[in-house]
């Protein structure tokens, strides 16, 4: 599942991931409440979550993933990455971190790897 505020990079996202024809993306979310609500309906494998979202950003909503489904891999994006943004992503249950100025192979790396282990 996708979840980002911008239609276009929720697009791009989810074609790139579904690139690899194992992958489907079951829903995409454009703000952190609606990422919830969708993700208790939809139980999707993985979950690429912006950071930076109005309603409720990706941390937030990354709390509430983890205590709700805490087996579902969470990977947060966000354009600029630095360790304090780690850390608390890390403390929000947040499963790995993603720079949207990193290769995109990089992500689908990351997810194959999350997806292999879960």
């Amino acid at each position: 599942m996708v979840v980002d505020d911008n239609p276009a990079i929720r697009r791009s996202l989810r074609s790139i991931l579904e690139f690899n024809n194992d992958w489907v993306v079951c829903g995409e979310a454009a703000d952190g409440r609606d990422g919830i609500e969708k993700a208790r309906l939809l139980a999707p494998d993985l979950i690429v979550l912006d950071v930076s979202m109005p309603v409720m950003n990706g941390l937030e909503a990354a709390r509430i993933l983890h205590q709700i489904m805490p087996e579902v891999p969470v990977i947060l994006c966000s354009l600029h990455i630095d360790r304090l943004l780690e850390m608390e992503a890390r403390g929000a249950g947040v499963t790995a971190v993603f720079s949207k100025a990193e290769n995109m192979q990089t992500l689908i790396s990351k997810a194959r790897e999350l997806l292999q282990t879960a």
